[in-house]
């Protein structure tokens, strides 16, 4: 007797994931790569190489940087905290986590500015220590850190929830220190967790827009992010600069996708020979 399946059967359930892959996501980028390749080889990387679009690239990749390092050190204590403490309010705490993923990020980018301006909670407090974020970089690097940082805290928090106590017990019997039992026992069970989330923190901070654009001051050449310029670009009505220039973002995000599913891939068949 045939076992039943839950789910439907094989061909309509593939027949749905082609059609969903295939109209949308991969006509849209299909046809953002169709409208860049047709400029040419000449004209196309004029655009990408212009002075202003490599300082938007500048600017983008460094503040993508600084976000994600910084939600990879608060986002593993985040979860860390999340997983291991009770304390009153760790739901709400817990709910919070998952704001940016519900909240409109034009919202997002003008509640960071009225905090962070000058005259806003955050902001006035800062000032006196020469400290502007508001309409600079920093200002960009906190919008990327409010809308990245969940992908972090939810790739590693199902990890630690997982990871079997008695492997720490263990290592306490034998008298290993918390920082040892952290860093030889924990984090390495932790690292395909953490690179995943890591990369898919960056790959957002790159390609954020709502939230940036009303924090940063759009300074061609200092605030200005390649996503900002590619609509400025369509805006003029100059749709292959505009895809031109997005592109540079999708390849950019995909390699980076690419490389870290490779080493990701790598380090889990590394674990399972260790075990074995």
């Amino acid at each position: 007797m045939s076992r039943r399946r839950v789910l439907p059967g094989l061909h309509l359930s593939l027949g749905i994931t082609l059609f969903y892959v295939a109209f949308i996501v991969a006509l849209p980028l299909g046809a953002l790569i169709f409208k860049a390749a047709s400029l040419g080889p000449e004209d196309y990387w004029r655009i990408v190489s212009s002075p202003r679009a490599v300082a938007s690239y500048r600017v983008t990749v460094l503040c993508a940087l600084g976000a994600t390092a910084f939600n990879l050190v608060f986002g593993m204590a985040l979860a860390w905290v999340l997983v291991r403490y009770r304390f009153p309010g760790r739901r709400l705490v817990d709910a919070i986590v998952d704001l940016p993923f519900a909240l409109p990020t034009a919202v997002a980018g003008i509640a960071l500015t009225a905090l962070f301006a000058q005259n806003g909670w955050f902001g006035s407090a800062l000032a006196p220590l020469g400290i502007t974020v508001a309409y600079t970089p920093l200002g960009i690097i906190v919008a990327m850190i409010f809308t990245s940082l969940p992908f972090i805290v939810r790739t590693v928090q199902p990890v630690l929830e997982d990871l079997d106590p008695a492997l720490e017990e263990a290592a306490q019997t034998l008298g290993g220190s918390d920082g040892a039992i952290f860093m030889r026992i924990i984090l390495p069970l932790l690292a395909p967790a953490l690179l995943a989330g890591v990369s898919l923190s960056f790959a957002r901070s790159l390609g954020e827009f709502g939230a940036i654009i009303f924090i940063a001051g759009n300074q061609p050449f200092e605030t200005e992010i390649t996503a900002l310029l590619a609509f400025i670009r369509l805006e003029e009505y100059d749709y292959q600069a505009a895809a031109a220039i997005a592109s540079v973002l999708l390849i950019t995000a995909f390699v980076m996708l690419a490389v870290t599913n490779l080493i990701q891939a790598r380090a889990l068949r590394y674990m399972d020979r260790s075990r074995s």
